[in-house]
């Protein structure tokens, strides 16, 4: 029986991704004037971008634990064996509500085969490393190889990105006040990256050009055989950037394919519209 493959919504792969390749969603939440949507379900990100340039600010929530409850007893009692993937555990609480419910739905199934890992990987940098177990569940490789893969890529992915404005994540805690403070006040464009799971400003660039051309500086000193690799971009209401973004990394590494998703409704929220974000391993499998 083919591997069971699980994967939040942050992850920020598109709906379609999951009704082809046979991935069960896990919905984060996503908060906006009152209402509640699941992300990627029933709201999309246009919709987000929109009201955070309303001067609306979307607020965001784990996965339900009922989401989990119901995902993981559907599977118990067909006897699939699974691995759910889950975004960062250093940046939501969906980790860890997955582990709990687990452990509640083995006192009623103790043979229910389910590995959670956590990848302390975000947004498509997640979604990479689901892609990749997706395609071995498809080509029916055992749950001792997928689990191998998936640990190997969320160890090795690393994670570039800009945001146009730090404010938006400094409100949910994901960096400091004074490192939004600072990049508002100066009009400089930070580059951050996710180190343990965590999200950390690395440099401070003036203007876009130079911005792009440090982006690909990086991605020449961190990664490695970039032609055989597939490359992640996301972007927050930025097709334009994300294009020009695929030219310059084609142009320079030529790698076996560039994968562009939009960021997602709850990594939206938490990011603003414009952020730019690129994915990649710093060693091979």
């Amino acid at each position: 029986m083919q591997v069971k493959i699980l994967a939040d919504s942050a992850c920020d792969l598109p709906k379609s991704f999951y009704e082809e390749n046979n991935v069960t969603l896990i919905p984060l939440k996503v908060h906006i004037n009152g209402e509640e949507y699941e992300d990627v379900k029933t709201i999309d990100p246009k919709t987000v971008y929109d009201a955070i340039r309303n001067g609306i600010i979307p607020k965001t929530s784990q996965a339900s634990p009922l989401a989990f409850e119901e995902a993981f007893n559907e599977m118990a009692e067909k006897e699939e064996d699974g691995i759910y993937i889950a975004f960062s555990s250093e940046l939501s609480g969906t980790y860890s509500t997955a582990v709990m419910i687990l452990d509640q739905v083995k006192e009623k199934y103790p043979n229910f085969n389910l590995t959670i890992v956590d990848t302390k990987c975000a947004s498509l940098g997640h979604g990479l490393v689901v892609m990749a177990a997706a395609r071995l569940a498809a080509e029916n490789g055992s749950k001792e190889e997928i689990l191998k893969d998936v640990r190997f890529r969320s160890q090795h992915m690393e994670h570039l990105f800009t945001v146009e404005d730090l404010d938006y994540l400094a409100k949910g805690g994901r960096v400091s006040k004074a490192s939004a403070f600072l990049g508002g006040l100066l009009n400089i464009k930070p580059i951050l990256n996710v180190e343990d799971g965590k999200l950390v400003p690395i440099e401070k660039i003036r203007g876009k050009k130079k911005l792009l051309r440090r982006i690909i500086e990086l991605m020449n000193e961190r990664g490695k055989d970039m032609q055989n690799q597939v490359i992640g971009i996301s972007h927050a209401d930025n097709e334009e950037l994300a294009l020009e973004m695929k030219a310059m990394i084609e142009d320079g590494f030529h790698p076996h394919e560039v994968y562009i998703s939009s960021i997602g409704s709850a990594v939206g929220s938490h990011t603003g519209a414009g952020t730019i974000s690129i994915f990649f391993l710093n060693q091979l499998p």
